[in-house]
């Protein structure tokens, strides 16, 4: 990208169908998808605008639902492939599918999700189960409220239907929990 192209997206203003899509959502960064349309970070989350009215409703997925964004630049932009947590039962979650986001230009975006995605999680921990794999505590920011909240996320889904990993990561993220209360 020219030198006066990076300025005007920099501090320009977004495209309108992603100003439009975003509402009353601060704008931070957005990165022309190449299939048309947007990939914008937004103060909500990580929204996908659609090139028109007729490609269907922008997604957005907030910012403490982003499991993993992974940016693989190019030459002329880049991939960013994004896992989203999908809640399965209060406080365990998955990994959702992958979604990737092929932009011909990526702005600012991939420094600007990096930024909003870190800022959500206040702690993480790894833990073993029994018959290996593992289990991860997130603590996260969640916008609209005062407590963090604390869930699970097995390696592979099936420990989640095992009784042993299931009591490991109850005792775990209740100990968690506890800790992160008393360090309050």
């Amino acid at each position: 990208m020219n030198p006066l192209a990076r300025l005007r997206q920099r501090f320009g203003r977004p495209p309108e169908q992603v100003a439009a899509a975003a509402g009353a959502e601060d704008v931070l960064a957005w990165g022309a998808r190449s299939s048309g349309g947007w990939l914008a970070a937004t103060s909500a989350g990580l929204r996908a605008v659609p090139a028109g009215p007729d490609d269907g409703a922008p997604d957005l997925l907030p910012w403490h639902l982003v499991g993993h964004a992974r940016w693989a630049a190019a030459t002329t932009g880049g991939t960013f492939a994004v896992t989203p947590l999908v809640e399965v039962e209060p406080g365990v979650q998955a990994r959702g599918a992958v979604t990737r986001h092929v932009l011909s230009d990526a702005g600012e975006l991939p420094a600007v999700v990096r930024r909003r995605v870190d800022q959500t999680v206040v702690a993480s921990q790894r833990h073993p189960l029994p018959a290996g794999g593992g289990v991860v505590l997130v603590a996260r920011r969640v916008p609209g409220q005062a407590a963090r909240e604390w869930s699970v996320v097995f390696d592979d889904d099936a420990d989640r239907d095992d009784p042993a990993a299931r009591q490991v990561a109850r005792e775990r993220l209740a100990a968690a929990v506890d800790s992160d209360d008393a360090s309050r």
